[in-house]
């Protein structure tokens, strides 16, 4: 059985009223509770039960993000997403309800940066150690959101008081993202007490792909081979299809591929893998909102470019459910075991993403294909297709394979979206990454539509607008 993951919680910080602009802590509670390191773990675990709950990675921060891409369709009240025209009254709420779980998980690690220091029974390594894990944390939930609002309230502990805090620009807000996860890369263990804690090598995975996203492709390259040249990861060997379940099933621990996820259990579940599914297959015990799925004919030119012998395109099956006979979803995710919710976890950052980050930094920096950059992409692909990853293999790119230095760019961009999709809206942020322009015309030529202007930004919640007398409806996004 899986670990039974414990989510330890203190009232005052996860209190029936979750109104992170106006309420305070209370300075008796701070003052009895952080005592030592026990307590400040437990304060350090209460920033993960909003990140886990289903209006944040539970449920609705995957579909939002996942189905924006070139390979997903949405169904119900997802489908509006695949029209690229912005978000309806629907999805503005639930972009609203995930505001809210980021900026409690915000509030939740202020609250352990600024009150760790009064730990009188704990030693300075380990209130280093639990104020790395907070500022990591918090780092992660400003990434999570920045790239689709654009500029935020930069709430930290020294403004944890104020009511009426300013939208300042992406600039500002990777600024702090970038000191937060600097310090927890300095701070962090090299491995986590238990699996899913950050740790020094999760710090800097999230520095790699930050820099990446803002195309420094230099120091995107240092800190993924700092992760590479450390030995300490390796990608899960897959020989054929049910294979994958030693990677993402509902009862793996950890593997050797994890450097951070989000961990869930049969206690703490996982909404999202009820989305992926129908209540007629038999992956997920009767239950199912299939809001997700792949049709081969509407999506033709991704599906046919793909080879049928990746393992990674197996994972989808062929399901009638009411939308015609070229319908597909996808067991990537699945739990016969449990009823009720999953039990598998949201792998945010594998050893697969490192090695795809290094591969394309590299060539963009070198401005050729290197052999490095070769074989990091081949790593991954001939695991893929069912061969070890560290041997030479028939299904090997060669430099030869590439005409050009762009035709290998757009190989590796390709490779990151076979290989991350379900995990963390990479491939979306992969498009915004490569610019408007870029992400135009990819979905020009898949969905065959024209992307809305305000279909780029999320539109800033109306309730952080009313309340936050620091923010005018003027600086609303476009066409909200």
């Amino acid at each position: 059985m899986k670990k039974i993951f414990i989510i330890a919680s203190v009232t005052f910080l996860l209190a029936a009223c979750k109104d992170i602009l106006t309420e305070s802590p209370k300075a008796i509670v701070v003052e009895r509770f952080y005592q030592n390191a026990n307590d400040l773990e437990t304060a350090v675990n209460s920033i993960f039960a909003p990140l886990r709950a289903y209006n944040c990675f539970g449920a609705l921060y995957p579909w939002q993000t996942e189905i924006y891409s070139d390979f997903q369709l949405g169904r119900g009240s997802y489908a509006v997403l695949n029209e690229y025209e912005g978000l309806d009254n629907t999805n503005v709420t639930r972009i609203g309800q995930m505001w809210n779980e980021f900026y409690l998980a915000i509030r939740n690690a202020n609250l352990v940066i600024a009150n760790a220091e009064n730990a009188v029974n704990a030693t300075p390594a380990e209130i280093a150690k639990y104020v790395g894990k907070a500022r990591f944390l918090r780092a992660f939930s400003y990434f999570c959101i920045i790239p689709y609002f654009g500029k935020l309230p930069i709430r930290t502990e020294e403004n944890i008081s104020d009511t009426e805090v300013p939208l300042s620009s992406a600039e500002a807000v990777f600024s702090l993202i970038l000191d937060d996860l600097t310090f927890a890369e300095q701070n962090l263990p090299e491995t986590a007490s238990v699996p899913g804690r950050p740790t020094k090598w999760a710090a800097k995975a999230v520095l790699s792909h930050v820099h990446f996203y803002r195309n420094d492709y230099p120091t995107a390259r240092a800190k993924a081979a700092e992760i590479i040249n450390s030995n300490a990861f390796s990608l899960v060997e897959v020989k054929n299809v049910d294979d994958w379940q030693k990677l993402y099933g509902p009862t793996v621990v950890t593997t050797p591929e994890e450097i951070f996820y989000i961990k869930n259990s049969q206690e703490s579940g996982w909404s999202y893998v009820e989305f992926l599914h129908h209540p007629s297959d038999p992956y997920y015990n009767g239950r199912g909102l299939f809001a997700s799925y792949m049709d081969t004919v509407i999506l033709s030119k991704r599906w046919n470019e793909w080879d049928p012998n990746d393992l990674r395109k197996q994972l989808y099956y062929s399901w009638e459910f009411g939308l015609g006979p070229h319908t597909m979803l996808n067991n990537k995710f699945m739990d016969t075991e449990h009823i009720g919710q999953g039990a598998n976890d949201y792998p945010f950052y594998r050893y697969a993403d490192v090695l795809l980050i290094y591969s394309e930094s590299d060539a963009r920096v070198a401005n050729s294909i290197s052999t490095e950059a070769l074989e990091k992409l081949n790593r991954v692909r001939r695991r893929a297709y069912g061969y070890s990853p560290l041997q030479p293999s028939p299904i090997d790119f060669t430099e030869s394979d590439f005409p050009d230095l762009n035709t290998f760019l757009e190989t590796v961009i390709m490779e990151r979206a076979y290989e991350s999709y379900y995990e963390g809206g990479k491939r979306w942020l992969d498009l915004l990454r490569l610019g408007r322009d870029y992400t135009r015309k990819v979905i020009r030529e898949v969905h065959h539509k024209e992307i809305a202007e305000r279909h780029f930004l999320w539109p800033l919640p109306s309730v952080e607008i009313d309340l936050n007398d620091a923010i005018s409806e003027t600086e609303q996004n476009p066409g909200y």
